[in-house]
């Protein structure tokens, strides 16, 4: 049997490619948008992909399932657990076998049997891999999408915070609770394969270890460890994080199926004077992928800065909008990288890129001013300020300054504040309060500052 895992840093996701080399066939679980990495892969180890399933239908990321059925013409296993609220609806014209609780199929000697598992989302399934080829008679390891992740389970409220179906965090986190004393069953020796790792909004607290198994899990997990129905209920949905709103509309595209990629590079290059004429458009949004130590002072007017690291495909999720036009600026070396993390989460309207050189032929700049711990506390005194937190609601709820106003950065696009005020913008390292200085500049406030460090550099020196 071949094994081999994808990572996407930026989407903290894994896609899995499982082959039979002895008959030459090939599955792909819950792949990534972008496939032909993992196609390239197979051929190179003498293997034909035949096939590819996916343990649920995401939130998070845009599925390569339909592309790959779609470009390579594989069969596609899907889940038919659910509601018809949860079933597919790009299937017809493809080749597809629905599978639900007790379902078997193999890839060559391979063997995998389906588990119902859900609580993440009414249809989640997870594969129970047996590798018969190599004289197995019992499994090696389990696929569990986001059901099960190393030390944590997956969160059951992102139907209701981002897709607001309403009452299905509690019911959720129940089917949860029955779906890990299923996984308590299982042997101690299995591997455990999650679609996340660290970074992950589909979870709270994820491990970094990309696998795990079934016993650690059940030593370790704090999931595994409550035996109580409610007491699992009220821990598991205690201190989620903010659900991305571009969840909602994931969970939409891979339901009804993303639109098939044909040809990435036909993003056009381009000049200053093509990126002021698309600024032109009210529903135009530019985004400057620079370090923002170096954006700071540079601001293309009306632009924001979300830097190209492996937070930009989040942020991006959260603060642009899937109706605009999007204008990216940023290294010429990066253009491939980036419209790929852009179509990861499906914002397809990306109508130029400019190189970042285009950002000097502007004859004027937004700009906001970095200050010092020091410099920060000293502004907060003065009566014409509002300051602003903008982390998340955990971290404020451990603690704030106590002249702030949280004002979380993935709703700041649209959240008012007054217009009067020098606006003081704080995170807990510096990073976030640079984007929302960046976004509240383009939406015209004239007086921003951030704090360098943030709110632990503050307690740092509070300390010290």
């Amino acid at each position: 049997m071949l094994f081999r895992s994808y990572f996407d840093e930026k989407l903290a996701q894994y896609t899995y490619l499982v082959g039979c080399q002895r008959t030459g066939q090939a599955l792909v679980i819950d792949p990534a948008r972008h496939v032909d990495e993992v196609v390239e892969a197979a051929k190179k180890e003498g293997l034909h992909i035949s096939a590819a399933t996916e343990t649920h239908i995401h939130a998070d990321f845009v599925s390569g399932s339909r592309q790959l059925a779609e470009q390579y013409g594989v069969k596609l296993y899907l889940s038919d657990e659910g509601d018809e609220n949860w079933k597919y609806g790009y299937t017809e014209g493809l080749e597809v076998e629905f599978v639900k609780e007790g379902s078997t199929f193999s890839i060559g000697n391979i063997d995998f049997k389906v588990m119902h598992t859900p609580g993440h989302t009414p249809e989640s399934i997870s594969f129970v891999l047996t590798d018969r080829g190599g004289g197995a008679t019992t499994p090696m390891g389990i696929f569990t999408g986001d059901f099960v992740f190393v030390g944590d389970v997956g969160r059951p409220d992102l139907l209701e915070k981002a897709a607001g179906a309403e009452g299905t965090a509690d019911s959720g986190a129940r089917d949860m609770f029955r779906s890990v004393q299923r996984f308590k069953e299982l042997h101690d020796y299995m591997m455990v394969w999650p679609a996340h790792g660290a970074g992950s909004a589909c979870g709270k607290s994820l491990g970094a270890v990309p696998s795990s198994t079934v016993g650690y899990e059940k030593q370790f997990n704090w999931a595994m460890q409550i035996n109580d129905e409610q007491a699992f209920v009220d821990e598991l949905l205690k201190d989620q994080p903010e659900a991305p709103v571009y969840f909602a509309e994931m969970k939409k595209v891979n339901k009804v199926g993303p639109t098939v990629l044909k040809d990435t590079s036909r993003v056009p290059d381009f000049s200053a004077e093509d990126v002021n004429q698309a600024m032109d458009n009210d529903n135009t949004l530019v985004i400057d992928t620079r370090p923002a130590t170096i954006a700071e002072k540079t601001l293309i007017p009306g632009s924001i800065n979300i830097p190209y690291n492996k937070s930009f495909t989040n942020w991006v999720g959260w603060l642009a909008n899937y109706d605009e036009d999007l204008v990216i600026i940023g290294e010429p070396y990066d253009k491939e990288d980036i419209i790929e993390s852009l179509q990861s989460i499906h914002f397809d309207l990306v109508i130029g890129y400019a190189p970042i050189s285009v950002v000097a032929e502007w004859s004027q700049h937004d700009a906001y001013e970095t200050l010092t711990v020091q410099e920060f506390v000293e502004q907060v005194k003065h009566e014409d300020t509002y300051v602003i937190d903008v982390r998340n609601d955990v971290e404020w709820s451990d603690g704030h300054l106590e002249q702030a106003h949280h004002h979380f950065l993935g709703k700041l696009r649209k959240t008012d504040v007054p217009k009067n005020k020098t606006l003081l913008v704080y995170c807990q390292g510096g990073a976030r309060s640079a984007i929302a200085s960046s976004v509240l500049k383009a939406r015209g406030y004239e007086t921003v500052k951030h704090m360098a460090g943030g709110y632990g550099a503050y307690l740092r020196e509070k300390t010290n």
